[in-house]
């Protein structure tokens, strides 16, 4: 191959600079074990000791210490795809249970077990639509309020098709409807929502968002997550599509980047899903048995038949999920999402009869979190509660955006005391 293409080495075929090219020397001096923790735990002793009411989409939760008890286990911290059903039944089974709950949650009948993230579930969404929907266009519409982050995932995704990613308006912080019909045509392939939304809001309005998106013959995509469906209406019955998310809200503590992305859709599209499903057979005796029974991804098929080439593995993630979904149960994720709904209440109430404050800005039910609008600079006021040890979201010029959930109640308190010292 080399001769064919006149190179001389495979070295030829790489141009890296002179600066970033390894020097066989790491540069790392080396160190005993009881140095290197020592040097570890003086590097993590520099973390600012925050009390974090962030949110916008990276919710953080008391894991039970169960859950890392069993996902700890070798057996499942070892193993990576199980492309070998005979020796993977258990890992196999509690992806199965993973999937069934995303279905029961959201009343689809396809959920699968392998996506990266929220925002890279969105794009796999887009390039779907763009293969079921017969429209004539390729636009793809999301909500003015999209998170730049999966707005710029999003358009990662569909850079190398035909689709174009647009917005439409919002009205208070759900979708105006009336934007949306404006908007809509019949070169529109996917109609995109959240609930709730990035700014806390619940959505009001959903089956008529999926209305407007059925009338348009466009795909409806809708954003949530295992803690929110709890209590929100299921997609199903607003007419969605496909639903896409972050599941990883159980099983998983705040980490701001790692994540597992929710994947559901209707069983119409059972082929045209991306990744891997788990599924539930009969083996040779006739017991229940359990196997990766489709996987489209371009390493299994052939790349033309492909839907994705999405390969990172997520399955340890989905074990945790599935574990601490099942240790709290029914009863317990809706107390766990019903709390999100009163302790938020609750807190902008309390913040709104401080002088200065004005909370929730937005007239409607929140879940987790909501926008506050101080009269003072919010960078000023977001400065001053981090040096109080709290941080929060500056979302505009004289809003700050708060989010309740994983904090405990006396650090919601001590919150409420530091936010009335700094916008006196």
């Amino acid at each position: 191959m080399l001769e064919a293409i006149g190179a001389d080495s495979v070295a030829d075929l790489f141009d890296i600079p002179s600066a970033v090219q390894f020097d066989d020397e790491f540069g790392i001096e080396p160190r005993s074990e009881r140095e290197t923790r020592r040097l570890v735990r003086s590097i993590l002793g520099r973390n600012d000791d925050l009390t974090e009411l962030l949110g916008r989409g990276h919710y953080g939760y008391y894991v039970p210490s169960l859950v890392d008890h069993l996902a700890d286990r070798s057996e499942f911290l070892t193993s990576y795809t199980q492309y070998q059903p005979e020796v993977s039944q258990g890992f196999l089974q509690a992806l199965f249970e993973y999937q069934s709950l995303l279905v029961e949650l959201t009343g689809l009948k396809v959920a699968n077990c392998s996506m990266y993230d929220a925002a890279t579930a969105l794009g796999e969404a887009a390039t779907l639509a763009d293969r079921v929907r017969d429209a004539d266009g390729h636009r793809v519409l999301v909500p003015d309020l999209l998170r730049e982050e999966r707005r710029s995932t999003l358009a990662n995704y569909v850079a190398g098709t035909d689709l174009s990613v647009e917005t439409y308006a919002t009205d208070d912080a759900n979708v105006d409807v009336a934007a949306l019909e404006e908007a809509v045509d019949e070169e529109c392939v996917m109609v995109y929502a959240e609930n709730p939304t990035v700014r806390g809001t619940v959505e009001e309005r959903l089956a008529e968002v999926g209305a407007v998106a059925n009338d348009a013959d466009a795909l409806f995509v809708l954003g949530s997550d295992p803690i929110a469906l709890s209590v929100l209406e299921r997609p199903v019955d607003v007419g969605a599509d496909v639903v896409v998310g972050d599941a990883s809200v159980l099983g998983l503590p705040t980490s701001y980047g790692m994540g597992l992305g929710l994947f559901a859709t209707r069983e119409a599209y059972l082929r045209q899903v991306p990744g891997r499903l788990v599924g539930a057979s009969e083996d040779a005796t006739d017991r229940r048995a359990y196997t990766l029974t489709l996987q489209t991804r371009e390493q299994h098929i052939r790349r033309e038949r492909a839907t994705s080439n999405i390969c990172t593995n997520q399955a340890w993630v989905a074990l945790r999920t599935a574990i601490h979904a099942a240790s709290l149960g029914p009863e317990g994720m809706i107390d766990l999402a019903n709390r999100g709904v009163t302790r938020a209440r609750d807190l902008a109430e309390r913040i709104d009869d401080l002088v200065g404050v004005q909370a929730p800005v937005h007239d409607r039910h929140h879940l987790r979190e909501f926008v506050a609008r101080v009269d003072q600079p919010a960078e000023a006021i977001a400065d001053d509660l981090e040096e109080r040890g709290f941080a929060v979201h500056v979302v505009g010029d004289h809003e700050i955006q708060v989010c309740v959930a994983g904090v405990p109640d006396e650090r919601l308190d001590a919150f409420v005391a530091a936010l009335e010292e700094v916008v006196r």
